[in-house]
């Protein structure tokens, strides 16, 4: 089993790139949203809702993501909690049953923040882009997927997306075994990633033997 950790800010590519790690192994690969682990709010004042700041480490729950990923790495399935934006509120009948893979991808803007979860990743990538990409990335995605007006996201990029990254999630670049720039588009350095993927797996299976 491999365990690869991609991080890297709002809007970055990090989609793009884990799909191009889906496409290209031939293995069994599971993805672990950091999304999905976003403390409840439910019980928050529409006002509070609004004031969130889901770009703050405290703001996901840690223990709960460390423990299914140790679990998983054990081959145990486990019950990945479910998370609405809209509500704010983590689902108390909804979850999404996640078995174990030969490759488990953690993806997330602030992985690298918790040293734990860090420490259970063989490969972390940090996917790099300009400000200006990823703010048109985030404000699409906002609009379409979030329901969120082109206000409401350029006040919380200002707000709490832009010191955020600035103060949690660029530092934690450091942490990164290999740094992507030019966001998800990169071909050659996929290629690059690919290749060590792959032969990490192979020494993986190895070990495993």
């Amino acid at each position: 089993m491999l365990v690869i950790g991609i991080a890297g800010g709002s809007g970055s590519g990090k989609s793009t790139v884990v799909k191009a790690i889906k496409d290209r192994l031939k293995e069994d690969v599971v993805v672990i949203p950091q999304d999905a682990y976003y403390k409840d709010s439910s019980n928050l004042t529409d006002e509070q809702k609004r004031n969130q700041n889901f770009d703050h480490p405290d703001a996901i729950d840690w223990d709960l993501l460390c423990r299914q990923l140790a679990e998983l790495k054990e081959g145990k399935t486990v019950q990945q909690p479910v998370y609405s934006y809209i509500s704010c509120s983590r689902s108390k009948t909804e979850t999404v049953k996640v078995t174990p893979a030969d490759v488990i991808i953690i993806e997330g803007i602030l992985i690298f923040t918790c040293k734990k979860l860090r420490d259970q990743m063989d490969i972390k990538l940090f996917v790099d882009a300009d400000d200006d990409d990823r703010l048109m990335r985030v404000m699409a995605r906002d609009i379409r997927e979030r329901g969120k007006n082109v206000e409401w996201v350029i006040e919380r990029y200002s707000r709490t997306v832009k010191p955020m990254y600035l103060q949690f999630i660029e530092p934690s670049k450091r942490y990164a075994d290999i740094i992507i720039p030019q966001g998800g588009h990169n071909k050659v350095a996929i290629n690059m990633i690919m290749n060590t993927v792959e032969k990490a797996l192979r020494n993986a299976r190895r070990n495993d033997q």
